[in-house]
Formats: C-alpha cells, sequence, structure tokens
C-alpha cells in the first residue's frame, strides 16, 4: 500500500498483466453487438416516410471495440451462402429464388451480367426482298431483331467486322408470306420463318456460267452437319406466335434474316432475359398486442393480405403475421388510422408503433424471365461464370 506522495514501482508482471490485458475478457461484460447495433447491421427499417439504415457496413475493424469481427471470410461465406429454388413457371421460363447470405452489390451484380453480358443469338441483318405492308422496312427490321431465337449461342462464334458469315458464326432465316386478293386480313407470325440450315438463298451478285451464283452468306457445310444436335431438332424461334405484321388483300412480305452471336450491352435484342430483378425479404413485426377490432382493420387494411386473425376463445381476437414475403411496403398498417379517412371529433391513432417493417438485408428474392433463348436456370449459371471470370481476372491483374 502507498500513501499520499510515495512512488509505487510498477513490477514486471504488471507490465505484462497490462499488455494482454482486455475488457472484453472481463466476465461481466456483454459479448456482441448490442441489439440496436444489429439491427441496424442486419435490417433495413421502413419508417412511415423513408427507409433507414439501409447501406451495408463494409470496414472490417467496424465493430472492434465490441469485440466483433466485421471482416468478410471464405469460411463463413461458404457457410451462410445459400440458393432455395422457390418456384418455376409452366413453360419454365421463369424462375423465383432466394439469395441467402450475400451482399446487395453482389445480388445487383448478377442482375447486371443477366442484362447486359449473357450472350445470345438475335437477328442483326435483315434482307428484305420485297414488302407491299403497311409496315415500313425499317419498323419491320426492327420487330425481327426482337423476336427471340431457340439456339445455343455457345455453339456459334462472334461475327467480327472482317469476318465472312459461315455456318460458325451465322444463323439464317427465310419469311415469305402472302395475302391473295379476296381474302381476309393475314397475321404474319413467327412460325413461319423457315431456317435455312445450307446458308443464304439471296442472290448477291449473279456468277458465270461455270460458278455459283453469290450469296451472303459463305457456308462451307450444312448447319446440321456441323451441330449434329440440330439435324433431329431445327432452330426456331422462341415462341412460334408471336406477331410480326398483319397483310391486306394483295399485300406481300418476303425477306431474310441473318442472326449472329451478342450481348445486351450492345443491343437490348441480345439480352436473355425480358427482366432480372430482385427484393429484400420483408420481416413484418408486430410490436405489440393488436386485438378485436383494431385486428379486423389492420387484416383489412392491407391489400396483400399480410395479416391474419387468430381465434383466442371467448370471442377475442388477434392479427398475426401470416404471409410476410407477400409485403410490398405500402405502408398502410403503419398510417394514422391505417390510412382511412377520419371523420371530425374521432380521435386518431399512429399505428407505427403496433408494426415494424424492415428488411433483411442479406436475404434477397430473385426473379428471372426468360425471353425463351435459354432456361433461366441456365442464364444464372452462366452468370454466376461470367462473375467469377471477372474475379479471377482483377486477382490476376492485381498479383
Amino acid at each position: 500500500m502507498t500513501t499520499k506522495g510515495e512512488k509505487r514501482i510498477v513490477s514486471e508482471e504488471d507490465k505484462i498483466f497490462a499488455k494482454n490485458f482486455n475488457i472484453m475478457d472481463h466476465p461481466d461484460i456483454p459479448t456482441g453487438l448490442p441489439p440496436h447495433l444489429q439491427l441496424q447491421r442486419t435490417r433495413v427499417l421502413c419508417k412511415n416516410d423513408a427507409p433507414i439504415h439501409t447501406a451495408s457496413v463494409s470496414y472490417s475493424g467496424a465493430y472492434n471495440a465490441v469485440g466483433v469481427d466485421n471482416s468478410v471470410k471464405l469460411e463463413n461465406f461458404s457457410e451462410n451462402f445459400k440458393v432455395d429454388v422457390i418456384e418455376i413457371s409452366k413453360d419454365g421460363m421463369e424462375l423465383t429464388f432466394d439469395m441467402i447470405g450475400i451482399d446487395a452489390a453482389i445480388a445487383n451484380a448478377f442482375r447486371r451480367i443477366l442484362l447486359a453480358e449473357l450472350p445470345t443469338m438475335a437477328f442483326e441483318k435483315v434482307f428484305i426482298a420485297n414488302n407491299t405492308s403497311i409496315v415500313q422496312d425499317e419498323v419491320l427490321a426492327q420487330r425481327m431483331g426482337l423476336v427471340p431465337i431457340a439456339a445455343d449461342p455457345k455453339l456459334f462464334e462472334y461475327l467480327s467486322e472482317n469476318d465472312q458469315p459461315n455456318e460458325k458464326n451465322t444463323i439464317v432465316f427465310k419469311l415469305h408470306a402472302k395475302c391473295a386478293k379476296g381474302e381476309g386480313r393475314k397475321k404474319v407470325l413467327t412460325e413461319q420463318l423457315i431456317w435455312l440450315p445450307n446458308g443464304s438463298a439471296l442472290v448477291k451478285e449473279s456468277g458465270d456460267s461455270n460458278s455459283k451464283p453469290k450469296t451472303y452468306t459463305s457456308f462451307s457445310r450444312s448447319q446440321k452437319e456441323s451441330f449434329p444436335e440440330f439435324a433431329d431438332n431445327p432452330i426456331t424461334p422462341s415462341y412460334p406466335d408471336i406477331l410480326i405484321a398483319k397483310l391486306g388483300p394483295g399485300q406481300e412480305i418476303e425477306l431474310e434474316a441473318h442472326a449472329v452471336k451478342g450481348i445486351g450491352k450492345t443491343h437490348a435484342k441480345w439480352s436473355p432475359v425480358a427482366t432480372a430483378w430482385y427484393r429484400m425479404l420483408p420481416e413484418v413485426i408486430l410490436l405489440g398486442e393488436v386485438e378485436d377490432e383494431d385486428a379486423e382493420r389492420l387484416v383489412k387494411a392491407c391489400p396483400e393480405n399480410v395479416f391474419d386473425i387468430e381465434d383466442m376463445g371467448n370471442g377475442r381476437k388477434r392479427a398475426t403475421v401470416a404471409r410476410p414475403r407477400d409485403c410490398t411496403l405500402c405502408r398502410q398498417c403503419v398510417r394514422q388510422n391505417y390510412g382511412e379517412e377520419v371523420n371530425k371529433g374521432v380521435e386518431e391513432k399512429e399505428w407505427i408503433e403496433n408494426v415494424s417493417l424492415r428488411r433483411v438485408k442479406n436475404h434477397f428474392i430473385f426473379k428471372i424471365e426468360s425471353t425463351g433463348s435459354l432456361p433461366p436456370d441456365v442464364l444464372f449459371t452462366e452468370a454466376v461464370k461470367i462473375l467469377e471470370d471477372k474475379c479471377e481476372r482483377v486477382i490476376a491483374n492485381l498479383s
């Protein structure tokens, strides 16, 4: 024990203890993030005017003061990440699935790749031999360009400016539709497009008696021979009932369309999806008991039927959250008096204290709607490969 004015001699044991001392090792100190910080870290809170805590905390040392490691580790990612398939449409061209355990930046990367970087086959050149319909040539060519083609783009090569159209980089279709005089108006559908496996049939330059006329492609062999998968399964548009034009009596369309490989970043016609979008998983929490008349009004106020009524017996009823996934954040349940008009003299209630609307930051509901060129599960798999290739290029450049 030292008295006032005396100097205390610090021993080596005291120095070692001070050096290794960590307040988080004390048994009375709580570990982990406080509940309010954990909520900000993992949830977006949707208030009645705007959402808050929307940003992700990416700094690894953000929570070092409370002993929480916020760094990204491959082991943790492998344990937490998963994909759950929720729904597949009857035609197999719409896929809904959950991606759990990733950041919004990764989910958005997949969305952008699906829209702009996955290759498909689409009509690039349209040679119109005859068009007497009311659809102008430019509009007709544009409509042809947006027709999806059911052909695997991995089988074909890109066509550059210096390349000649051949069986490895070009798919040729012809269309000849005519409405005879005296007939009613006739629809021209994509089922009338005929695949030409031997290449173009339109003569570009007539040759002499000893040579063949020159066409707009240079096929050395039939595509049925080059691609055995097309021998018994010819290339067709993804859907046979897409309307191209309507012909009146005496009108005619004759054209040849050449499809090449491209990506949506160049033109939207090469985008393999009609849309690809995601949203965070909704989380609806009742902060207190909502019973009887208030429960019925709450259930009635929600347009998506998120809430339900539970019978508690003895004539008592209370509201429960039955379908939180269907919540669209219309905020009707957190508005004054549930959004109903209130007559003068009637007390208004602020129901935001009863319901908390949240979004889970690392849980995304993802939906892919394919145009029909490739199934959505294949599109997502290819998007993963492209993102993986990008990461490998970044690592190679950094090293």
